[in-house]
């Protein structure tokens, strides 16, 4: 019986369902599985499969929520059988987090030479990169926090390996070119920007008009720092 959407996945599935390997019917979904004659068989193995099972993942969190996110749906997306999710993925949860890495790319933060031109640079890479997925966040992932009684910032860290933040690298290469001086600077001075690009791409649900990035940069991060006019690069 296919599983619905909240329930406690059930991975004792039958053992002779899992093949090391799966053979598919170009176009039909699993071999054996469509009519006779329709496509020659192919082999899906490894990272190749894994990256299909991902990517039919995406499709169906993006086309469903959380709620549909179920391997049920995923399976046949991907032209595959329960056992094969089950075997890499013991949980829901732990899939989502894998189609999460995979299609949501860490942005690496531009070196442009000034504080300033790095901190425009990045954030209009979040801009552009994010705003496609900023309602995905909000609507699609409101079942997964309350299932899980998680929240945004807990996702974030199971995604991100604990690494230096956006502004923790900006800030200290502006320091170390003599832009900014070394001295201590509150997390949350630190994140600002990028906090703030987050808060307006969730309220938008789209991308933001250029005009308020320069603001958030321009109006509220750089003069906290004490950067201003010819300062700021």
């Amino acid at each position: 019986m296919p599983e619905k959407a909240g329930e406690p996945d059930k991975p004792g599935e039958p053992e002779e369902a899992a093949e090391p390997e799966e053979a598919v019917a170009a176009g039909k979904g699993p071999a054996g599985k469509g009519p006779a004659g329709k496509g020659r068989a192919t082999r899906r193995r490894g990272a190749e499969l894994e990256s299909a099972i991902l990517d039919a993942a995406w499709e169906v969190l993006l086309a469903h929520g959380y709620g549909g996110f179920t391997y049920e749906a995923i399976a046949a997306r991907a032209g595959t059988s329960r056992p094969v999710l089950y075997r890499r993925w013991a949980k829901r949860e732990d899939m989502l987090l894998a189609t999460l890495v995979r299609h949501l790319r860490r942005i690496e933060i531009p070196d442009t030479g000034s504080l300033r031109g790095d901190v425009l640079a990045f954030l209009r890479e979040v801009n552009e990169d994010r705003a496609a997925t900023a309602a995905l966040m909000l609507v699609q992932l409101a079942d997964y926090f309350r299932d899980t009684g998680t929240n945004f910032v807990q996702l974030r860290a199971a995604l991100s390996p604990p690494a230096p933040g956006p502004g923790e690298v900006l800030v200290a290469r502006a320091v170390a070119r003599g832009e900014l001086p070394d001295v201590p600077r509150p997390a949350r001075v630190l994140d600002l920007p990028l906090e703030l690009m987050r808060h307006d791409l969730l309220m938008e649900l789209g991308a933001l008009p250029d005009e308020r990035i320069v603001e958030i940069v321009d109006v509220v991060w750089l003069p906290l720092l004490g950067v201003t006019g010819e300062r700021a690069g």
